[in-house]
C-alpha cells in the first residue's frame, strides 16, 4: 500500500505556489473569492455574438472562466468561456477603479470571474465586452493544461473529465449532442403514445440470462441483491397490467469485459408495444433512427470512423440468408445437430458449449457475417437456443421472431415478438438456469417464477425492443470508444 503523504508535505509547482499565495493575499484583504454566493448574469457569449447588431452598446453581465490573457500594461485582453462558448474581454485601466483593475490583472487563466460592461467591436473587428466592473468568483488553484498541447492523454481525459470539458470544446459538444439525442428519442416515443416509466435497479436474485451481474447486500432485509442486467421483465409485467406502450431509459450493469464498445454500466432504452410484432418493431427502429438523425445531425448520411453510413436505406435478411450470403453455408438444408457440428469443424468455427444446430448457426453468423454489416441491416429469425424470451416462429419452431440491427459491424439493438406462452416460458427459463448451473456450479441463477405468474394472467401479443443509447451516441458523434460518450467511464483507480 502506498504511503500517505499529507498535502502540506507534497512538493508544489511554482505555478501552484503563486496561485495559493494570491489566494492568501485576497483572504488577508477580506476578499476571499470562495465567499461569493451568487452573480447576476444577464447574457452569454453566444447571445452577444448572434445578436451583436441589436446589442451593440448595451450593458451586459457575464460569468465564466478566463481562458487566456494578453497584455499586462494598461490594457488587458482576455477570453471568457461560458457554457455557450467564448467572447473577448477588453479591460482598460482608466475604465475601471484602479484597485479593481490591478486585482483583475492578477487573475490567472482558469479563474472564474463575473464582469459587467458594454458590448462593442474592437478596431480589429472582434466582438467584445468593454469591462467596467469585475468580480473574482472562484480561484483556480491548479493551472489548466498548456495552451498549445492541451489535455490530450486519453486516460487523463477520462479520469479528469472536468478538465477535459474545460479545455476541449469538441468534448463538450459531444455531450451536448448526447443530451439532444436522448431528448429526441423520448420525444419520438412520447409522440407515439409510449409512457416513460421507472423499474427497480436492485433485484432480488440473479436471473438465468448469460450476462454476469454485480452483487450487493441489503442490510435491513439482510439479503443479497443484484444490480439489474436488463429492464425487460419488469416492463413486460406492466404490459400485462394494461400499460400497452411503455419504455424506460435505464442504467444497466454487467460485470463483464471492457473494450471500446463495452462499459460495465451503460444506458439502454427498452420499449414494449402491445398488439404488434417484431416486424412492427423493425418499422419503428427505422423510423426512429431516421427521425433522430435528422433532428440531431440534419442529415441521414453520417460519417463514422472513415465510413459513410446511410441511415436512409436498411437491408433485411434472415440469419440463415446472411450466413448463406457471407459464409456460403446453407443452414436451411442442415437436418441435424451432427451435420451442423461437422460443418463447424470443416469451416474452423468454434463450437458452442452446447453444440446444437441453432447455436452453431449463431456461431457461423459471428464468425462470417457481423463484420460485413457496415450499412444498416436487420438480421431476423434467430434460433430458439439463443432467444429464451422470443416467440417461436409458427412456421418453423426452431427459430424465433427476433431481430438485431447492425451498423458498422456492430450490434445496435435487439427486438422480439415477445413470448407470451407461460408454459413455454417456464420451460425455457428452467432449461436456461440448468445449463447455467451445469457450466458454473457456483451460479446463483434462478427462474423468475413471478414473471411466469404474470404471463399466466395474460400478456397480449407484444413487440419489444432494447437498444444501447451509448452506441447510438457514438455513431452520431463519430466517437471511436464508448468512453468518449460517457462523462465518467469506469476506470481502475490510480494507486
Amino acid at each position: 500500500m502506498a504511503k500517505f503523504v499529507p498535502q502540506a508535505q507534497m512538493p508544489l509547482s511554482d505555478q501552484v505556489q503563486v496561485r495559493r499565495q494570491k489566494l492568501a493575499e485576497l483572504q488577508e484583504q477580506g476578499m476571499d473569492p470562495f465567499t461569493q454566493t451568487k452573480y447576476d448574469v444577464t447574457s452569454d457569449a453566444s447571445t452577444i455574438r448572434e445578436n451583436f447588431e441589436t446589442m451593440e452598446g448595451a450593458t451586459v453581465s457575464l460569468a465564466g472562466r478566463l481562458m487566456s490573457k494578453r497584455g499586462m500594461g494598461k490594457v488587458v485582453f482576455c477570453d471568457l468561456q461560458d457554457i455557450t462558448g467564448r467572447i473577448q474581454l477588453y479591460v482598460k485601466h482608466d475604465e475601471m477603479e484602479e484597485d479593481s483593475f490591478n486585482r483583475f490583472k492578477k487573475n490567472d487563466i482558469g479563474d472564474i470571474v463575473g464582469v459587467t460592461g458594454d458590448v462593442f467591436r474592437t478596431q480589429r473587428g472582434e466582438i467584445s465586452v468593454r469591462v467596467h466592473e469585475a468580480t473574482l468568483l472562484s480561484k483556480s488553484l491548479l493551472p489548466l493544461p498548456e495552451k498549445f498541447h492541451g489535455l490530450t492523454d486519453r486516460e487523463t481525459r477520462y479520469r479528469q473529465r472536468y478538465v477535459d470539458l474545460i479545455v476541449n470544446h469538441e468534448v463538450k459538444q459531444t455531450f451536448v449532442k448526447r443530451s439532444m439525442i436522448l431528448r429526441e428519442l423520448r420525444s419520438f416515443l412520447d409522440n407515439r403514445g409510449f409512457l416513460e416509466v421507472d423499474t427497480p435497479i436492485l433485484t432480488p436474485f440473479e436471473i438465468g440470462a448469460a450476462a454476469r451481474p454485480f452483487f450487493t447486500h441489503h442490510n435491513t432485509l439482510d439479503m443479497d441483491m443484484v444490480l439489474r442486467i436488463e429492464t425487460e421483465l419488469y416492463l413486460k409485467r406492466l404490459v400485462v397490467g394494461g400499460m400497452d406502450r411503455v419504455y424506460e431509459v435505464g442504467r444497466i450493469f454487467r460485470n463483464e469485459g471492457m473494450d471500446p464498445k463495452h462499459n460495465p454500466e451503460f444506458t439502454t432504452i427498452e420499449l414494449y408495444q402491445a398488439y404488434t410484432d417484431f416486424h412492427g418493431m423493425m418499422d419503428l427502429v427505422e423510423d426512429m433512427m431516421k427521425t433522430v438523425a435528422m433532428k440531431v445531425c440534419g442529415t441521414l448520411t453520417i460519417p463514422y470512423q472513415g465510413q459513410t453510413i446511410d441511415l436512409g436505406h436498411w437491408e433485411r435478411m434472415t440469419m440463415v440468408e446472411a450466413v448463406k450470403k457471407y459464409a456460403g453455408v446453407d443452414f436451411g438444408a442442415v437436418a441435424s445437430d451432427e451435420e451442423a457440428i461437422a460443418l463447424a469443424k470443416a469451416h474452423h468455427v468454434e463450437l458452442p458449449e452446447i453444440p446444437s444446430k441453432g447455436a452453431i448457426l449463431a456461431e457461423f453468423f459471428d464468425a462470417f457475417v457481423e463484420e460485413k454489416l457496415i450499412q444498416p441491416t436487420f438480421i431476423y429469425d434467430y434460433p430458439v437456443e439463443t432467444s429464451p424470451l422470443a416467440k417461436r416462429k409458427p412456421s418453423d419452431p426452431g427459430f424465433t421472431e427476433r431481430f438485431e440491427y447492425f451498423i458498422n459491424a456492430t450490434e445496435f439493438g435487439n427486438a422480439f415478438s415477445e413470448l407470451n406462452d407461460p408454459i413455454d416460458q417456464k420451460g425455457r427459463f428452467e432449461r436456461q438456469v440448468a445449463e447455467r448451473r451445469k457450466l458454473d456450479p457456483n451460479s446463483n441463477a434462478q427462474v423468475d417464477y413471478d414473471y411466469v405468474t404474470a404471463l399466466e394472467y395474460g400478456l397480449p401479443p407484444t413487440g419489444g425492443l432494447g437498444f444501447g443509447v451509448d452506441r447510438l451516441v457514438m455513431l452520431l458523434t463519430d466517437s471511436a470508444s464508448i468512453r468518449d460518450v460517457l462523462l465518467f467511464p469506469t476506470m481502475k483507480p490510480i494507486d
